[in-house]
């Protein structure tokens, strides 16, 4: 059968030297020959089972960004260019900060020993630290499926399946791991220290508030002198008792 190919072949080595009393010294051309056209066969056997076995593989492709105004098009190209189908490609549109994640949990109960699961580049799939490395041990180990970082040929799970391979692979996901999450902290002080820059400054943020009606300043005045309640002062303000309360806090301080 094909799988026996490389015993059969030395079978018929042995064979065809018991047949000739060939000296293994000095082989004739015609026993070199047959022997190389059976390990040809069985190259080509090979070949085709690992053609079969490639056709048999789930391709996946996992995209993030972190926002709705975000474009994701340069990681949809990257995927496609690879091979991943557009309906096995998953996307979320949220923070790398966990992986609480819609679409990504839907991926992660596709992926078996037969997946190949394709991203851009490492914070693509996170950007923290230590859920991104225990969530890149459940695909590689617990789901035993195969990951491929595009943008970092050395983190590709195919290749080198051995100490060396499996601790190369570590070595780098634990840097970038820490790179993407501390690039994330970096994002994070940037915007705090734009915000307090831009408060020095005297920008308001946030929703711009509401004008204060013409009747608050009756209403505040029979409101203060018991002749209605605050919901009622509010609601004849179309406020809610809160916000009432508030107004008519600022207003009697800056009076």
């Amino acid at each position: 059968s094909g799988e026996d190919c490389e015993s059969n072949a030395v079978a018929m080595m042995i064979m065809q030297y018991n047949r000739r009393q060939v000296s293994m010294n000095q082989p004739s051309v015609g026993y070199i020959s047959i022997c190389l056209q059976i390990l040809n066969q069985c190259r080509r056997y090979w070949q085709m089972k690992e053609v079969k076995n490639m056709e048999d593989i789930n391709i996946y492709g996992y995209m993030r960004v972190s926002s709705k105004e975000q474009n994701e098009d340069r990681q949809k190209i990257a995927l496609t260019e690879m091979g991943v189908p557009e309906n096995n490609i998953y996307m979320d549109k949220q923070s790398g900060k966990d992986f609480e994640r819609t679409q990504y949990k839907r991926l992660l109960r596709k992926l078996n020993e037969n997946s190949v699961l394709y991203i851009k580049s490492i914070d693509r799939l996170g950007r923290n630290y230590g859920e991104l490395n225990e969530q890149w041990r459940i695909i590689t180990k617990e789901k035993k499926a195969d990951i491929v970082v595009i943008d970092m040929p050395l983190l590709d799970t195919r290749r080198e399946k051995n100490l060396l391979g499996t601790f190369i692979s570590d070595v780098v996901l634990a840097l970038l791991s820490y790179v993407a999450e501390n690039e994330r902290t970096n994002i994070k002080q940037r915007q705090a220290e734009g915000i307090a820059a831009a408060k020095a400054r005297g920008v308001k943020f946030g929703r711009p508030p509401l004008p204060i009606p013409e009747n608050f300043y009756q209403m505040h005045k029979d409101w203060r002198a018991g002749k209605i309640t605050i919901e009622e002062a509010a609601k004849a303000c179309n406020m809610c008792p809160k916000t009432f309360y508030s107004k008519a806090v600022k207003y009697e301080k800056s009076s």
